[in-house]
């Protein structure tokens, strides 16, 4: 099994400023949770979406939501955590590259969730200048697509299942953990959003709310909360308009 590049402590690092500068208390509540021990990391839920709630178009189509101000947060965000999870089903609709580009800093590590392991083969994330992409699996990936996928340089962990038959979150975070993450940026897709609320793993939103009417898939169409739980609240909001984006920002209330 590949072990992923060794992960490097964020020093040095500049505060953020300019139109940038509303994120920089939580660059501070991250850096100050880098020195915990044997805690899960810090998790930063960030997405964009239209303000009736899509974060793509269906039928799939190509649909540029964020304003190239929010862009360029996004990578500032990206430069500022050690792993950036995304789910498969991102990687199949948008074959990301899930690097730093609009600013500077390190890349972090690409992180899939990929319960059946549908990862292409030819995906530019085995490309990554970088680090190779770290996949979290489960029992009912092909021990053949395994095997050609680490071939290829990508480390592969099979994890437990959920009820759903998902990848466990927790153990994959307690996974990251052990690798030395301690600040893990979520930017979707929307099965992803939706499992990281519902178990009350994110500790932090950014969410861009762009000025567009897309009638898409939703962030929360997969949601369903327990009623056993008080709704979910962002903590002291705030609101920062962004290259024409509204940035809604704060702490998550874990209920």
């Amino acid at each position: 099994m590949a072990i992923p590049k060794p992960l490097r402590a964020r020093t040095g690092e500049r505060p953020a400023a300019g139109e940038m500068a509303f994120l920089q208390p939580l660059f501070e509540r991250m850096a100050a949770r880098d020195n915990d021990i044997g805690g899960l990391p810090f998790v930063t839920l960030s997405y964009a979406q239209s303000v009736d709630g899509s974060i793509a178009a269906h039928p799939p189509r190509s649909v540029v939501l964020s304003s190239e101000k929010s862009f360029e947060m996004t990578h500032l965000l990206r430069s500022r955590h050690y792993a950036l999870l995304v789910g498969i089903n991102t990687v199949l609709a948008d074959n990301p590259r899930l690097t730093v580009r609009l600013c500077e800093g390190d890349n972090p590590q690409p992180v899939v969730l990929d319960s059946r392991l549908r990862f292409p083969d030819d995906c530019r994330l085995l490309a990554h200048p970088d680090r190779q992409p770290l996949l979290f699996t489960t029992e009912a990936a092909p021990a053949d697509k395994m095997v050609r996928l680490e071939a290829k340089g990508a480390s592969i962990h099979v994890m437990p299942k959920d009820a759903l038959g998902r990848v466990d979150l927790i153990a994959a975070l307690r996974c990251l953990a052990d690798r030395g993450v301690k600040r893990l940026m979520v930017e979707g897709g929307a099965t992803v959003i939706s499992s990281f609320l519902r178990s009350r793993l994110v500790d932090y939103c950014v969410i861009t709310v762009a000025p567009k009417l897309v009638g898409g898939l939703k962030a929360m169409d997969n949601f369903h909360p327990s009623n056993d739980l008080p709704p979910l609240s962002i903590v002291d909001c705030r609101y920062q308009p962004l290259g024409g984006d509204l940035i809604i920002y704060g702490s998550m209330g874990k209920g």
